[in-house]
């Protein structure tokens, strides 16, 4: 309760001392739709521009994806002009504004004198706030040129991508990915794709902590929807990105756009080839009874091959000035190869060499995927009804092959994962006055999915496998906003129809599971002064079992190290609390929040040992057995803090700041493994008590500087503490990005020069204690490094676009026009 206590304390100082900034002057609000004249599509990041005419000072703002815009500004008299790249500016006549005033819809023409040469913003806002969510614009950090959506993810502030590509948020793994706002076939089946999409096809992310009822209820620490870049300037543009760097790396991303007045035709493409040395030393301590029997070291490095071509292409069809279909079409056809040389020495109690091997293991895996996307739209009205349409379905096959060479022979390993998804969605918003909305929708998302693992000659015990695994979901919301003078509220109800089959083959066993469950959600936010705002939300989540967690069968990583699934797991239900606080001062922008999570059944992994044969001789050894299972509660605290502070042109920071405490409950049942006097392996039922509190935390520096000779430089600064649970420590680790960027070719070329973790610092270092710290009966020491210090030359060309800074009023605008989230 003390730590809580001081969580709010902290917030609530950071908003005393923003409060000692001078009286507010009284503002009024402006507020308006900017669609394009032709089509009536509403246009997302145009430009209102309002000038002062007595004190000559210029603010503004720009519309969200509606072509919405929502302006504070003092009492006074204006000129006002709406600004949209490849349109002709619309000055409206000046004015005095001393009440609230809705502008209706304004209508821009597009330019054609413009379409020789189009203008593109490249630098839009860092961040901004909705209510239900925070945006961030990938823009320009140089930092993730020639990097992939991992790279671009990792640069988020709340989100961290850990050595192995882990994602987590606040430091929760079990976070929603979504492309687009839906389910995609980019993530892959195990995630790993996300290392095949180009970061120069991203346009923004979306941190979604406090979902409203139309998102998935999946994921209880929040979603991240990565928005893919689509063309919206009339004509033929695009870019073509191409990064080279050592380690060898090797990328070219062609991204085109062809729009007219009837149809937008858009790709993004991406080819990549890497290598990625890594290594790893583990020193696996064996206790038989208390005593130090043995220690088994290995150390191991890795040599990865990856190439992968990566394809999406849409078309949008304007059938009417009100209505679009759009088709889409995604290709991912990767492979990837990998050999890991494992020398292992196995030492007596006094540090005697007893045995030694070398393990060799060739991989090769293949991953093919195609999904195909159909999305209706039809803005019924101007007042804002609107009606989605959704169909997407995806086939996707991965297949690993593995040999495996040591001192007891060859043993060879062949994996085929098959998954075929559709999915189906409604949604439809009715306007109600002109400050509230209704919504309700329905998505269905169904998976069929076949594991097959087979291993040759047949080991005892025969760890090869075949699963079928089939999941249904049906949801439907509904959910309803309101704005009433400085108060925004959205309230939703989602219910979620779970329907899971898993069937094992090999051993005839069915499991079984079916929950309806209700997800109310309740966002609000509260604008106390144009500068100054908070939101608070709640929403209940859930986390369901994936395919690999259910399954029980062994694969290995090392003859000493073995992962198996558990078909017993229940879904864990999470209601999570989220208060947020903004305030600007100048040029200084402070986004902060305190967070509460309380979890059941919560899925955790942990670890065992056995005693079993291993090796040419069958000599007795320990073996550890991770696995996933059911954890009484957990709760989660924690305070975020994001900084921005543009001085000049020339400088920009901006830093981030999340600590968070863990308290977790549950106790481990399993058989525990002891030698008898006779050396004889005997087993009895243990139960471990697993309650844990860790507190960790993780910072982020961001610094772009302009040097002479327009000269770019970046710096990204990362930290992340040390982690604790109730079977191991983990060290902190700290890293470091530096960038530089020129522009070249009259503007119409740029060099990026990027080197990541610069001082080659990017390692996991932990210790595991089996089964517990208190009472071990095995201690593991391990330093990982997935990959080593990258250095990579990136050059990006750009066919009829110009860079162009932000428009006036844009650099800080955090709250834009969109009043209910989207």
């Amino acid at each position: 309760m003390k730590k809580i206590t001081l969580l709010v304390f902290c917030l609530f100082t950071i908003n005393f001392l923003s409060a000692q900034s001078p009286s507010d002057v009284e503002s009024i609000s402006i507020t308006g739709k900017v669609v394009d004249s032709n089509t009536n599509q509403p246009l997302e990041y145009a430009t209102i521009v309002l000038k002062n005419t007595k004190t000559k000072k210029v603010t503004g703002g720009i519309t969200d994806e509606k072509g919405l815009f929502s302006i504070k500004t003092p009492k006074g008299n204006y000129e006002i002009s709406v600004e949209f790249i490849s349109f002709k500016s619309t000055k409206l006549p000046t004015q005095t504004l001393t009440e609230n005033k809705n502008f209706g819809t304004i209508k821009l023409v597009e330019d054609s004198s413009s379409l020789d040469e189009v203008v593109i913003i490249a630098e839009k806002s860092t961040v901004q706030i909705r209510l239900d969510k925070r945006i961030y614009n990938v823009g320009k950090d140089m930092t993730v040129k020639g990097g992939n959506a991992s790279d671009v993810l990792d640069n988020v502030p709340s989100v961290d991508v850990d050595v192995e590509g882990n994602i987590s948020l606040r430091g929760s793994e079990n976070v929603r990915i979504l492309i687009d706002g839906k389910p995609s076939a980019l993530v892959g089946l195990s995630g790993d794709a996300l290392k095949q999409l180009p970061a120069e096809a991203i346009e923004r992310v979306e941190v979604i902590t406090s979902p409203s009822a139309r998102y998935d209820a999946e994921g209880t620490a929040g979603i991240l929807n990565i928005i893919l870049r689509k063309g919206k300037v009339t004509g033929f543009n695009g870019s073509l990105n191409l990064n080279a760097g050592n380690p060898d790396q090797f990328q070219i991303s062609p991204n085109i756009n062809y729009r007219t007045k009837k149809y937008n035709f858009f790709t993004n493409l991406g080819y990549s080839y890497r290598k990625g040395p890594g290594s790893s030393f583990t020193e696996l301590e064996a206790y038989f009874n208390g005593t130090l029997q043995n220690t088994r070291t290995e150390e191991r490095e890795f040599e990865r091959k990856n190439s992968g071509f990566n394809g999406n292409f849409g078309l949008e069809y304007y059938l009417t000035k009100n209505s679009s279909i759009t088709g889409t079409f995604f290709i991912r056809d990767s492979d990837n190869g990998s050999t890991s040389t494992n020398n292992i020495n196995v030492l007596d109690a006094i540090n005697n060499t007893n045995t030694s091997d070398i393990r060799i293991q060739d991989e090769d895996e293949s991953d093919k995927t195609k999904q195909y996307s159909l999305n209706y739209t039809n803005n019924i009205n101007e007042k804002g009804q609107k009606l989605t349409l959704d169909f997407q379905y995806s086939d996707s096959e991965e297949t690993e092959s593995a040999i495996i060479n040591d001192a007891s022979g060859i043993e060879n390993n062949l994996t085929t994962e098959k998954s075929k998804n559709t999915l189906l969605q409604a949604d439809y918003v009715l306007p109600i006055g002109e400050k509230s909305q209704f919504e309700a929708g329905y998505r269905g998302d169904f998976q069929d999915l076949t594991s097959d693992f087979i291993v040759t000659p047949t080991l005892s015990p025969d760890p090869s496998n075949n699963l079928v695994f089939n999941q249904k979901v049906n949801a439907f919301y509904t959910q309803y906003g309101t704005k009433f003078d400085k108060i925004s509220l959205l309230l939703g109800l989602r219910a979620e129809i779970t329907d899971v089959k898993v069937r094992l083959l090999n051993t005839n066993e069915n499991f079984d599971y079916n929950y309806k469950e209700l997800f109310p959600t309740i966002n609000i936010g509260y604008e106390q002064t144009e500068d100054r705002s908070y939101t608070l939300g709640y929403s209940r989540r859930l986390r369901r079992p994936r395919f690999w967690y259910l399954n029980p069968f062994e694969s290995r990583s090392s003859q000493n190290v073995i992962f198996k699934g558990n078909a017993g797991l229940t879904p864990t239900f999470t209601n999570s609390f989220d208060l947020g606080f903004l305030q600007k001062l100048g040029k200084f922008t402070i986004n902060s929040s305190i967070y509460y999570q309380h979890s059941t059944d919560v899925i955790s992994r942990v670890s065992r040992d056995e005693i079993r044969p291993v090796g040419p001789g069958g000599e007795n050894e320990i073996v550890t057995i991770r696995e996933p299972i059911n954890l009484a509660s957990e709760d989660r605290y924690g305070f975020e803090f994001t900084a921005n502070y543009n001085p000049s042109k020339k400088l920009r920071f901006s830093g981030s700041f999340n600590l968070f405490q863990i308290e977790t409950n549950g106790n481990y049942l399993y058989q525990k493994y002891e030698l008898d006097n006779f050396g004889n392996v005997v087993t009895t039922p243990e139960v471990q008590n697993l309650d844990n509190s860790n507190g960790s935390w993780f910072a982020r520096f961001n610094s772009m500087v302009s040097l002479p000779g327009k000269i770019q430089w970046q710096t990204r600064l990362f930290y992340r503490g040390a982690n604790k649970t109730a079977q191991s420590d983990t060290k902190g680790i700290f890293s470091t990005n530096l960038a530089f960027s020129k522009d070249i070719l009259k503007d119409k070329g740029s060099l990026v020069l990027n080197v990541s973790d610069v001082f080659n610092s990017r390692k996991r270092q932990s210790t595991s204690y089996n089964p517990s710290i208190d009472n071990p009966t095995s201690i593991n020491n391990q330093e990982f490094q997935w990959r080593v210090r990258q250095i990579s030359l990136n050059f990006t060309y750009r066919f009829n676009q110009k860079k162009k800074m932000e428009k006036p009023g844009g650099e800080n605008n955090d709250g834009g026009g969109e009043e209910f989230g989207g």
